[in-house]
């Protein structure tokens, strides 16, 4: 049986496990790995909490054929279509975001990249937000050109995300139209211009837990320094609207074991947290210390009021740029 408290102790100082390794705990006692986790997250973390909202700038049409994403043009969903939004709506959005206690602000638009256009006025409300509050500021945009990630560093942008999605082994399961090396690519060119990276991925695709390691794997040799872990949400008119929901279970095992991979990252509960019975609490003393709040892209999220209650009932202290 695998000696998970050798495992804390290692990752504590600072050695990193390979996947071989790893590979043992899918089948450990959850509490064993979940406890594990969180005593990784409270060494590297203490108990700092990231907390985030974001705001789907642009809706609907995308290109792409994500399979389990709402937004794209092949799928017959309930989705809003709209263009890229006014500056007004991205900053007071930003600025009622951030009166209610959050700390970093993301906009998010949909499609594979936007037109120069687009990124122009997305740093103009940028650098308004900047002017009017200490929010830290996101932008998941796609496949970013160079020169429009040189903009968005002027503009004040301090982190970009991109979603690895999947394991590059699993990734073409769930899109064609671009490919898991094209996001990396897109990774690495931000990092290069002094971006932080949040990248991570769904679960509940169809993919195989061995799956879900390799994509931590791939996540820490970015170094990103956020990464979301969604939960699928099926939406009716996807090609993904039967899968079958996650246990509660088999989402803790996930977050414990990216945490025991990538022991010093921002591990975010993202999308479809509200499929959980106690909307997350559990993931957040089991390797979790960061959450998206508020609503998600096209379905519901939490209240912040409620989540900041939460979180800070778990001992936490909630914290913005300085949490790494």
């Amino acid at each position: 049986m695998v000696n998970v408290s050798e495992f804390v102790e290692r990752i504590q100082a600072n050695e990193l496990l390979n996947k071989n390794e790893i590979l043992p705990l899918i089948t450990a006692p959850l509490d064993v790995i979940c406890s594990g986790a969180d005593r990784i997250r409270r060494h590297f973390n203490k108990d700092r909490f990231d907390i985030c909202s974001i705001v789907n700038a642009k809706s609907g049409v995308c290109s792409e054929d994500c399979k389990f994403c709402a937004q794209s043009r092949r799928y017959a969903t309930n989705t809003t279509y709209y263009e890229l939004v006014d500056n007004d709506v991205l900053i007071q959005t930003a600025i009622y975001c951030h009166a209610r206690g959050v700390r970093r602000f993301s906009i998010v638009t949909s499609g594979k990249r936007l037109s120069d256009n687009e990124i122009d006025r997305i740093c103009h409300a940028v650098r308004q937000i900047k002017a009017t509050t200490a929010l830290g500021i996101c932008v998941s945009i796609g496949l970013s050109t160079e020169d429009q990630l040189v903009q968005l560093k002027d503009a004040g942008v301090t982190r970009i995300h991109n979603n690895l999605e999947a394991s590059e082994n699993f990734f073409p399961k769930i899109c064609t139209t671009h490919t898991f090396r094209q996001k990396v690519e897109t990774i690495l060119t931000a990092q290069r211009y002094g971006f932080e990276i949040c990248s991570g991925g769904i679960i509940g695709l169809g993919e195989t837990f061995e799956d879900r390691i390799d994509l931590a794997f791939a996540a820490r040799e970015l170094n990103v320094v956020s990464m979301p872990i969604n939960i699928l949400n099926p939406i009716p008119g996807t090609p993904f609207a039967t899968k079958e929901k996650l246990s509660e279970e088999e989402v803790l095992r996930t977050i414990a074991m990216t945490r025991f991979i990538h022991p010093a990252c921002v591990l975010r509960l993202a999308g479809g947290r509200a499929l959980l019975a106690d909307n997350g609490r559990r993931c957040f003393t089991s390797g979790a210390n960061a959450v998206i709040t508020g609503d998600m892209l096209t379905t519901s999220g939490s209240q912040v009021e409620d989540d900041i209650r939460m979180i800070t009932s778990l001992g936490y202290s909630i914290e913005g740029e300085a949490l790494r």
